[in-house]
C-alpha cells in the first residue's frame, strides 16, 4: 500500500488537485452564504464534515491535513477566518497523538539532558506556532486561499520536474 501512494507522483498529483480545489472553492465562494461566520457557530454536523475532509488528508500523501479541512469547512459554508480557526485548534489532538505515537516507538528511555532538548523543541516549536498562525489569520482576513492553492499546483510540478517526469 506505501508503494501505491507514498510516491513522488502520487504526492505531487494530491498537491496539484488540492490546489486546484482551494482556487475552485474560493471562486465558489463568492456567491456562498456564510452559515459559521465564527468558530462558535460551527455545528456538529459541520464539525462531523470537516472531520471527513480530515480523513481525506490522512489517505492520500501530499494532502495536507489543514488544507483539507479548510476547503471542507468552506465547502459547507464555514467563513475563511472560523475555518483556519477551528483548522488551527483541531491540529492540536492530532500532534499531540503524533508525538506520542513517536515517544512510545522510541520507547521514553530517554536520557535527562534529551529530555530538555525535546522540551526545548516543543516550546520553540509552540512559540513560532503563535507567530505564524497570528500572521496567517491576519493575512485572510484581507485575502483569500487562492495563493496557496497556485502554491500547490507549482511545487507539484516542480515535484514532477524534478523526479523527471514531466518532459
Amino acid at each position: 500500500c506505501d508503494k501505491l501512494f507514498y510516491n513522488p507522483v502520487c504526492v505531487a498529483i494530491a498537491l496539484i488537485v488540492f490546489g486546484i480545489a482551494f482556487i475552485l472553492v474560493e471562486n465558489r465562494n463568492r456567491s456562498l452564504t456564510v452559515k459559521a461566520e465564527t468558530m462558535l457557530e460551527i455545528t456538529w454536523k459541520m464539525a462531523a464534515l470537516i472531520g471527513i475532509f480530515q480523513l481525506i488528508a490522512a489517505a492520500f500523501p501530499g494532502t495536507s491535513r489543514s488544507g483539507a479541512t479548510i476547503i471542507g469547512a468552506l465547502l459547507i459554508g464555514v467563513s475563511r477566518r472560523a475555518a483556519s480557526e477551528y483548522t488551527f485548534i483541531l491540529a492540536i489532538p492530532v500532534m499531540f497523538g503524533a508525538s506520542l505515537l513517536k515517544l512510545k516507538d522510541f520507547g521514553f528511555h530517554l536520557t535527562g539532558t534529551e529530555w530538555m532538548v525535546l522540551a526545548g523543541g516543543m516550546i520553540s516549536a509552540f512559540l513560532v506556532s503563535i507567530v505564524v498562525i497570528r500572521f496567517l489569520l491576519g493575512y485572510i482576513r484581507k485575502h483569500d486561499f487562492k495563493v496557496f492553492g497556485w502554491y500547490r499546483i507549482v511545487l507539484g510540478i516542480v515535484v514532477l520536474a524534478y523526479f523527471g517526469l514531466v518532459r
